[in-house]
């Protein structure tokens, strides 16, 4: 286990590999050009999410920049209590040890969980997917520069280059001690890790986002939230699902202004019974259609007749990750709120903003559909356990 660095010392180590990822911006983006084109998938969201470019490493810079000018989330006191013998008690943050991440497709991951998971006092384990390796090394290549600029072992920071079959020994029998396991991608993905791991796993699961449109909805509000949730199907909080009240004044003028803007964006709409009557809403097949999470030009446009009904068919379906009402009444936002039981409930908001950056944690290391530890971006102030310090001078029971 490595010890512990100083504040100080973890803070140099994220300034100086945002330096490096400025000086090795066009590196990483040929680099990365090397494994767009190596990709033989027919996936446009892994496409889409393997994609370096000027914006993407801005991002990467931002985070990282933002991460050392964050408390320290370790060693934070949680709770203290004066025992009647005298003795004096502390609960504090503390490092989990070593994380390993897995995740598919996103360069982006190796800095920025590699960020978090490292100024969390954690060594990080990073296992990407074989089509993000060349570009995964070099990012891997500018952290150990960044560590050993300041002093550190390069242990900190170490890529696993392991295949599939490599890679279930490694979760079966560790050859080092793993402590949080962090799977980041596909239903597939996270099943594997699940069967095969043997330490503690924070599920990131699906998506599969509902906007329910209550028949006190604004219809402008309503356009632009799901437009919006659809604006980058590559990602975990983009809206799958729209339920439109069956009792929305306007009804039929609001799905053809729908259909015109989903269209307009080359997104196939598939809908239910009611809503089918419509041209270019084509009929699903199946009712399992619900519990899918398309991560495609896709989306399904469906009816429901109250809040309640609404409520419960989330409940069922969604994949546990955000929710959205439309709606000006209070009332049946708040109890749409409180009851429907996914990480991130939103009133007259899109779901794209289930996002560590965006909802104030500086970053994410993954979006938990867990209950434990931790629910929603996993944030720097997440990624630590705790520990009990107890000050004693010869106290026995």
């Amino acid at each position: 286990m490595n010890t512990l660095l100083s504040i100080e010392k973890r803070n140099a180590v994220l300034l100086k590999m945002a330096v490096l990822l400025e000086q090795e911006r066009n590196a990483i983006i040929t680099i990365n050009k090397t494994d767009l084109e190596a990709y033989d998938g027919d996936d446009i969201s892994m496409y889409d999410r393997l994609k370096v470019d000027d914006a993407k490493v801005d991002e990467m810079i931002a985070s990282v920049t933002h991460l050392a000018s964050q408390e320290d989330p370790v060693g934070v006191e949680r709770f203290s209590f004066k025992h009647d013998n005298g003795m004096q008690v502390y609960n504090k943050t503390a490092s989990f040890g070593t994380v390993l991440i897995i995740y598919e497709s996103r360069p982006d991951v190796t800095v920025e969980a590699a960020g978090i998971a490292f100024k969390s006092g954690n060594k990080i384990l990073l296992k990407g997917g074989k089509e993000s390796l060349k570009s995964n090394l070099k990012i891997v290549a500018l952290w150990h520069e960044a560590l050993k600029a300041n002093e550190a072992s390069t242990d900190w920071v170490e890529y696993l280059q392991f295949n599939r079959t490599e890679t279930q020994a490694f979760l079966e029998k560790p050859t080092q001690k793993v402590d949080l396991i962090v799977p980041r991608g596909g239903e597939r993905l996270i099943a594997f890790v699940k069967q095969h791991a043997t330490c503690p796993v924070i599920i990131s699961g699906r998506g599969n986002n509902f906007v329910y449109v209550h028949k006190e909805a604004n219809l402008n509000i309503a356009i632009d939230v799901i437009i919006n949730g659809k604006s980058k199907i590559s990602a975990c909080n983009a809206v799958d699902k729209v339920l439109i009240d069956k009792n929305l004044p306007n009804k039929e003028a609001f799905i053809k202004d729908l259909i015109s803007k989903l269209k307009a964006s080359n997104i196939q709409i598939l809908g239910d019974k009611a809503t089918c009557q419509f041209d270019e809403i084509e009929a699903f097949e199946s009712d399992d259609i619900w519990y899918e999470e398309f991560l495609d030009y896709k989306i399904v446009v469906g009816e429901i007749t109250s809040n309640a009904d609404t409520i419960a068919m989330i409940n069922k379906y969604s994949g546990g990750h955000s929710s959205v009402i439309v709606t000006t009444n209070e009332t049946e936002a708040k109890l749409f709120m409180e009851n429907v039981d996914t990480a991130a409930v939103y009133h007259n908001a899109s779901s794209r903003f289930t996002d560590g950056g965006q909802l104030g944690l500086g970053g994410e290391l993954a979006i938990s559909t867990d209950k434990l530890h931790q629910r929603g971006p996993i944030g720097l102030q997440h990624l630590v356990t705790n520990k009990w310090y107890v000050h004693g001078n010869g106290q026995i029971r």
